[in-house]
């Protein structure tokens, strides 16, 4: 179930009456998880299974040369192209080079799912407060 493991806190099916339904809402808006009964074997299941993108991920990354790697990683930390330049002693347009670079061989389209796919996957850390 890809929408537990993108961190959805509930999920209930359209056939939900109105008072389960507010209550659902209340759970999630107070940190709790809801998801409706008919659902609980899926959610069971979905955190019981390994994660397909988790061994994909290595694999993927063994393609990017180290340099795109360190671009994947500031870009998925939300930097803009000139502050990763500098972080890493390139230009912007270098760094513009290596993420389209990057974007190809993960068959993604935009920074945003760059960022997703990284930060999904565990790979940033936080970040050390450098330049």
């Amino acid at each position: 179930m890809p929408i537990v493991r993108a961190g959805a806190r509930g999920y209930v099916t359209k056939t939900i009456d109105t008072a389960a339904l507010v209550d659902a809402i209340e759970r999630v808006h107070h940190g709790d998880a809801y998801f409706s009964p008919r659902l609980a074997a899926f959610v069971l299941q979905a955190f019981s299974e390994p994660d397909p993108g988790a061994a994909g991920a290595d694999a993927e990354l063994e393609g990017l040369t180290p340099r795109e790697r360190d671009v994947l990683l500031h870009l998925a930390r939300g930097y803009p192209y000139k502050r990763i330049g500098v972080r890493l002693g390139i230009s912007p347009r270098t760094v513009e080079t290596h993420v389209s670079s990057v974007l190809r061989k993960l068959q993604l389209s935009t920074r945003h799912e760059l960022s997703h796919w990284a930060n999904a996957r565990g790979l940033v850390e936080r970040d050390d407060g450098g330049t």
